[in-house]
Formats: structure tokens, sequence, C-alpha cells
């Protein structure tokens, strides 16, 4: 083997021995959960998280001891990203197989939708399950929120150019404007308003009376926008049950859900004491634009559908109520689904959301969160610029053919690399759509509108689809590798995780 191979191997060795190690710390924190909370065997919990946790630290160990630090390169540290996912995905499904008996491809199936914060599930009675595996959903997409190798910067990696490529690598949470030069500084800073966020979202939701599991999980799953919750109804079981403050429950999620979906450069500035960084860039104000207009098209078509129609015979107090109650339902699953939280108060195929709705949704699952966020999707900057693209066209194509207009954002003028990289995601997230929902159509029984959004929803990071859980779980393997491959290059933004199929990478 030629010496640059030997030292690319090496490198990759290195970093992945970190990950790993900070990997077996993980499985602690749920072995600990299901002891505490004492519904599941100590022999049971000590096979489904403490022998993964061994395996991660002897294999972190082994890549140690046989591995040294070289210059990384940006397609290693592409390879480290993908490497990094795909392997505690694959450890993290051990305790899914070992506590509910299912098969390993459902197990890594639900891993790889916890860590990418994609939410789709193929699991059932949630509601009866161990608290241990239940905070291990949660806690998968918690830290996939931000992204595995930023907490893995903060847990002890030196910064300078190698951590910069990783940081590149793992896409858009880290993209554009940074709160400090320094980037362990940055990292620090986006973990401690993360953290903060968690723990607020964690009082509010006891104050209104969940108990402290139900609100750390579900404050894990909410500003991470990943969706998993620890029920099958997910947030209508608070509503169904008859909980008390359910609809205010509703509310503050929705809070929350919309914070996560915003960059946390603007948190940061919002921190800092600048208000007005919630609506002075463009970015934030289509973020804002997109949410109204949604909730207005889909508030018209349910009126005009007849899905919907204003209480009569009741007091005014009664009719408001009603009325604050559908606008609410309407606003959390745009919210839920724009976020990519994929939450959900009323499943979206319900007939109270008519075929406009459903077309919106889909819509929104593509759009996604804004760059800088814990969204997926394909990023609301994005769609701003290729809106802005479309206008500048238009624009020079009346004006004098001498005007040169270049095209700008927020007074920033948008270079052509960076035009040619939106151009080339969206066409691979078109052609990945296709294949996913042609892949679907053929393994499957689905129509082409159910399996469309099951491709939409897994290469979005989403969640919510136009089937059933039980059809998701009884789908073809060839479809669940499918998504599986979807959720993941749709969370590393696509190019590191084709990167691997390219044979000139392993030359």
């Amino acid at each position: 083997m030629k010496t640059y191979q030997r030292q690319r191997l090496s490198v990759i060795g290195f970093y992945l021995s970190f990950v790993l190690f900070f990997g077996a710390i993980l499985f602690l924190l749920p072995f600990f959960t299901g002891l505490c909370y004492r519904d599941s065997s100590p022999g049971l919990l000590a096979r489904a998280f403490l022998l993964p946790a061994l395996f991660s630290a002897v294999l972190s160990l082994v890549l140690r001891l046989g591995s040294k630090e070289h210059p990384l390169a940006l397609k290693d540290a592409m390879a480290i990203c993908t490497f990094s996912w795909l392997g505690l995905s694959a450890l993290g499904a051990v305790p899914f197989v070992v506590m509910l008996k299912i098969s390993y491809l459902d197990a890594y199936f639900e891993t790889m939708s916890g860590f990418t914060t994609t939410g789709i599930t193929v699991l059932t009675g949630l509601d009866h399950m161990p608290h241990a595996i239940l905070f291990w959903r949660a806690l998968t997409q918690w830290i996939g929120g931000l992204g595995i190798l930023s907490m893995f910067l903060l847990m002890g990696i030196k910064g300078g150019a190698a951590a910069n490529k990783l940081f590149m690598a793992e896409g858009h949470k880290i993209a554009g404007k940074q709160p400090s030069p320094a980037l362990f500084r940055t990292a620090l800073i986006l973990w401690t308003l993360y953290i903060g966020f968690t723990v607020a979202a964690t009082a509010v939701l006891m104050l209104l009376k969940l108990d402290f599991f139900d609100a750390l999980t579900h404050a894990f799953t909410t500003l991470s926008t990943g969706g998993f919750s620890i029920y099958d109804q997910s947030i209508a079981h608070y509503r169904a049950a008859g909980v008390p403050h359910a609809h205010l429950i509703e509310a503050v999620i929705i809070l929350f859900m919309l914070f996560g979906g915003i960059n946390f450069f603007v948190h940061y500035r919002v921190w800092t004491g600048d208000i007005k960084a919630f609506w002075d860039n463009t970015e934030i104000r289509f973020y804002w634009g997109i949410v109204i207009g949604a909730s207005l098209l889909i508030a018209l078509s349910t009126v005009k559908t007849g899905t919907w129609i204003w209480p009569s015979g009741v007091a005014l107090s009664m009719a408001v109520k009603s009325v604050l109650i559908h606008i609410k339902d309407i606003l959390f699953q745009i919210v839920s689904v724009l976020t990519t939280t994929g939450y959900a108060t009323r499943d979206i195929n319900d007939p109270f959301f008519p075929v406009l709705a459903k077309q919106i949704f889909l819509v929104l699952m593509v759009i996604g969160g804004c760059a800088g966020s814990t969204g997926g999707g394909f990023k609301v900057i994005r769609v701003a610029i290729l809106t802005r693209l479309i206008g500048n066209r238009f624009f020079r194509l009346n004006a004098n053919r001498m005007v040169h207009a270049p095209l700008t954002l927020d007074k920033h003028k948008v270079e052509s690399d960076e035009l040619e990289r939106i151009f080339a995601i969206f066409l691979m997230w078109l052609v990945l759509l296709l294949m996913g929902g042609g892949i679907t159509a053929f393994f499957s029984d689905l129509n082409g509108w159910q399996s469309f959004s099951g491709m939409f929803s897994a290469l979005g990071n989403i969640g919510p689809f136009y089937f059933s859980v039980g059809e998701m779980a009884a789908l073809h393997p060839i479809i669940k590798v499918t998504y599986i491959f979807a959720m993941l290059a749709g969370r590393l933004e696509i190019l590191p995780v084709l990167l691997l199929f390219s044979r000139r990478f392993y030359r």
C-alpha cells in the first residue's frame, strides 16, 4: 500500500477513535436511566447498553493505537463524517435488537432515523416500552440535532484546520456566519444555546404538569427537530388522554420547534441583545413568510372544502375557542413539517387536511429549516437564493444589456461557486427523490402519492408520510436500505455520502 494511502487510512482511524470513545460514553446514559425506572432487568440493560459501550471503547482503543494524526484533506474529513454516522448508528441499533427483539435492519433504520433527526419510525407500542429505550431514541435525536462531530469537537478535539474541515464535512449546521472566529468557541456557544433551550423547554413543560421524563424526552426531540415521541399518537396523546393544559403544551412545542428551525446565529444575536435579528435578514423573513403563507392557504382550503365550519349556536367564547384551536392545529402541523420535526396533533393524511394541504406539506418537506438550525431539508436560504436568482434574470432581461446586476443577498454578493453548489444539491435532491419514489413503488403496493411521500420524508429528515407506521415497518428491505441512505444523505447534504461511491476516493 502506498504511503499516501496508509496516511489517509491512519488519519481516518485516528479521528474515528475519538468518535467511538464518545459513543461509548453515550450508552451509559440510557443504561442508568433504565436502572432508575426499574422496568427492565439489570442483566438485560447490561446486554443492551454496556456491551455495545464496551465494544465501542475497545474499537476506539484499537484504532487509536494503530493510527496517528496526519494533515487532513477535506475528502477525508467527509469520509470521517460519514463513517462516524454509519458506525454510531450500527452500534446504536444493538439496544433495539436486544430489548425489543426486532430485526437488525429495523433497529439500524430506527437508529439512523434518530441520529439524523428524521423521525421515521418502524416501532409501535411506544406507550408501553421501557424507559431506557425511549430515552435512547430521544438522546440519539438530541445528539444528532447539532451534529455528532460538533459535540465531538466540544468534548476534546483540538481546533485548527482539521477541525474546520470536519465541521465543513458535517454540512449546514455550522455553515455561514459564526458567533466567533474560533471554532471551539463557536461550538461552545452553539451547544450552550442548545442546552439552554432544552432546559427551558423541559422546565416549561413541567410547569404544565408533565412529569420529568415526558418533559425531558420531548424537549430533546423538539429542539433537535427530530420528532420521536414516547407515545404512538405523538403529541396528540395529551389531548386524547385528557391531560390538563394539552392545548398549552402544543403551543409551547410550536414555539420551541420554531426556535429549533431558526439559524442558531440568529439566537446568538438575540441573546446578545440584538432583537432585530428575528427579522433583519432575508432567510429569517422568508422563514416567517413561509409559515404565514402556508397557514393562510391551508386555513382557506379547510374552509372551502368544508373540513372546518364556523361553529354556530354556541356562545361567542366557545366559538372563539374553536377558531383558535383550529388555527393552532394548522399552525402546529405546518411548523412541524417545515422545521422537519414531524410531531403530530393530527395525522397529515387525516381528512381534516384537504388535497391542497397535503401538497403544501410535501413542498415544506423539501424546503426544511434555516441553515445553521437543527432542521433538515433543502434549507430556506437556498430557496431564497434561487428565488432571488429568478428575479435577477427577469431584471436583466428588461434592463439595458450593458447593465451588470450581480446576485446579492443582504448586500453581499452570492459567488458563482455557491450558486453552482446550490444547483448541484438541488439537482441531486430531485434525482434521489425520483429514484427513491420509483424504488418504493416498484417494491411495494403503495400508490404513487404514498411512494413519493416516504422518500420525501427520508431525504428531508422529516418523519411523517402518507401511509401508516405498520406499512412502513412491513416495507421490503430494499426500500428500507434506500431510506437509510436517503436519511444520511439528507442530513449530511448528500456530497459526503456520495463520495464513498467514488472509485477515485479509494485510490
